[in-house]
């Protein structure tokens, strides 16, 4: 069976645009966004959506939050924030906190970020709704693009399909975070995932 390319498909909704659409876009932290807002915001009225309730501690949190909106200062784009509720996460993960890294835990997780993403977009009136979750090389973009597929027939709201890591996302992600001097963290947020002192 041949592996989707899911930039293709980007590509092909990038091509077939008139105008310039409102994308509420799942950010999981400045570093992430950087390259795929470099990518994309020529082509969309962008949104950030920093709805992250994985993220352990608190203070690590706060941290994230305070470089994604010190990014999008910089970038001139707009920020729609979400309350820290750590439980939303927990309730979703339970009977998963041992699974590996990028295992079945992982996978309720993009669903949970992804689903809030979907419902807000939908309810406040925007074209498309995507994440920046696939630049990241220990992220399964087959999975996170199934997910928003599930999604866009659920609640009837396009999905911008990506694979932000190819073609030097990743790469370039890490040099515009040098250029902004941004914050990058050495896990992927939740507290099973933080390496052990």
């Amino acid at each position: 069976m041949n592996k989707i390319d899911y930039n293709a498909k980007m590509k092909e909704i990038i091509s077939n645009l008139t105008d310039r659409p409102k994308l509420l876009l799942h950010s999981c932290c400045a570093p992430c966004s950087s390259s795929v807002l470099q990518r994309i915001k020529e082509y969309f009225d962008v949104t950030v959506l920093y709805y992250n309730p994985n993220i352990y501690p608190e203070e690590e949190y706060f941290k994230r939050k305070q470089e994604q909106i010190k990014l999008l200062n910089i970038l001139n784009i707009k920020l729609m924030d979400c309350d820290y509720i750590p439980e939303e996460y927990y309730q979703k993960v339970v009977g998963y906190e041992c699974e590996k890294e990028g295992g079945a835990r992982c996978e309720k997780c993009f669903y949970l970020r992804l689903e809030k993403t979907a419902q807000l977009a939908t309810n406040n009136g925007f074209d498309f709704f995507g994440t920046t979750l696939t630049v990241s090389p220990h992220k399964n973009a087959e999975i996170i693009n199934r997910i928003g597929e599930e999604l866009e027939k659920k609640y009837g709201i396009k999905f911008l399909y990506s694979d932000f890591k190819k073609e030097d996302g990743y790469l370039n992600s890490i040099k515009l975070s040098k250029e902004y001097n941004l914050y990058r963290q050495e896990y992927c947020g939740c507290e099973f995932s933080k390496p052990q002192k």
